[in-house]
C-alpha cells in the first residue's frame, strides 16, 4: 500500500509511518527509515526539505554516517552538487582528519573525513537523519571547519529543542520535515509520537512495479 499526500503540504504525511524502536535504550528512540523505503513518502520528504532550503546556498553535501548517507546523496543529486561522506573512524582508506564526539546513547565515539576533502570556503550542508543532542553535529562542523569550510546549514528529519540544538539554530539555517511550534516538534521533544499507537509497518511497505 502506498500512501497519498491530500492534504497541504506542510501536513507532512509521512512523518505518520515512522516506525517506534523496539530494541531498547541503546539504539535511536525511533526508526525514520520507512520513510525511505516509499517511494512517494521519501519524494515528499526531499521537497519539503528542499523548498525550506531554497534561499540556501551550499557547494557540497556531507552526510553523516550512516543514516545521512540516505538522505544527504539523495539531496545532493536533487540540487546537482556533490556528497561527502563523514564516517565512523576506520572505515575510509585515505588520509583522514578525526574528532571524538559523544552520541544520543552517551557513548564516546570518533568519526573522521577524507584529508583533504576540499577548498578553503567551501560551504558545506551537514545532512543526517535526526539530531537529538547534537554529538555528531558537533564532530561534523569540528571536521569541517578545520579544513576551513563554512557550515552552510543542517538538515534533518527531525530536530530535537534543546540548548545544543537551539544553539545551532541561533548559529547556521537548521532544516527539518518536523517544523517548530508544530505538534510534530512537540511529540518528538518528549521522544514519542502520537502515530505510534496505529502504526502499522504495510503502511511503507513499497508498490510491486510488476
Amino acid at each position: 500500500m502506498t500512501m497519498s499526500n491530500k492534504g497541504p503540504r506542510d501536513d507532512r504525511w509521512y512523518l505518520n509511518i515512522m516506525a517506534p524502536n523496539t530494541k531498547g535504550k541503546k539504539f535511536a528512540w525511533l526508526d525514520p527509515t520507512s520513510i525511505y523505503i516509499n517511494a512517494q513518502a521519501f519524494n515528499d520528504l526531499q521537497d519539503d526539505l528542499l523548498e525550506d532550503l531554497s534561499d540556501v546556498e551550499f557547494d557540497v553535501v556531507a552526510g553523516l554516517d550512516a543514516m545521512g548517507f540516505v538522505l544527504g546523496a539523495a539531496l545532493a543529486t536533487r540540487r546537482g552538487v556533490g556528497f561527502l561522506p563523514i564516517r565512523k573512524a576506520g572505515k575510509l582508506c585515505v588520509e583522514t582528519d578525526k574528532v571524538s564526539f559523544g552520541n544520543y546513547s552517551g557513548r564516546t565515539q570518533d568519526m573522521e573525513m577524507r584529508l583533504p576533502a576540499f577548498a578553503p570556503g567551501t560551504r558545506v550542508l551537514l545532512v543526517d537523519q535526526w539530531v537529538e543532542t547534537g554529538g555528531t553535529m558537533d564532530g561534523s562542523v569540528r571536521l569541517v571547519e578545520r579544513q576551513g569550510g563554512v557550515i552552510a546549514g543542517m538538515v534533518a528529519v527531525a530536530i530535537e529543542e534543546n540548548e545544543r540544538t537551539n544553539k545551532y539554530r541561533s548559529l547556521y539555517p537548521c532544516i527539518s520535515a518536523v517544523m517548530l511550534g508544530s505538534r510534530w516538534q512537540r511529540e518528538c521533544n518528549s521522544q514519542t509520537l502520537s502515530s505510534f499507537a496505529h502504526y502499522k509497518p504495510e503502511a511503507a511497505f513499497p508498490q510491486s512495479r510488476r
